[in-house]
């Protein structure tokens, strides 16, 4: 299943202390594209009858047993692309569209993760 870095442990913990979401579990989703590729979408969320729960240092992540076989051994970084340019990364063997896709950090909104609003890929 999918693993989660100290850095996005770290982050995550952050943006869920921003969005009054402190104590919430995060969910990850995938779904595949028709050129192959993976997009990725999380959130804060609360568990839903037939969720996986994985437990990265304390933080509790979901996944619906629809995207487990997408987000197998997939692992969730965040790094620094660019001098200030911080960003969610998945690096995913199962994605044929690349190895890796990352989603923008952006400050604040929607009970999403660091404000990706849900949506990050």
């Amino acid at each position: 299943m999918i693993t989660l870095t100290s850095e996005a442990v770290a982050q995550i913990r952050q943006a869920a202390e921003q969005n009054d979401a402190a104590g919430m579990a995060l969910r990850i989703a995938a779904r595949r594209e028709s050129d192959g590729s993976i997009q990725y979408g999380m959130g804060f969320d609360d568990t839903k009858e037939g969720d996986i729960q994985i437990d990265a240092e304390g933080l509790t992540v979901l996944v619906s047993t629809a995207y487990s076989e997408l987000l197998s051994g997939a692992t969730l970084d965040f790094v620094e692309m660019q001098p200030g340019d911080f960003r969610f990364i998945f690096i995913n063997p199962n994605d044929a569209g690349g190895s890796c896709s990352s989603s923008q950090q952006s400050g604040g909104g929607g009970g999403g993760c660091g404000g990706c609003g849900g949506g990050c890929h």
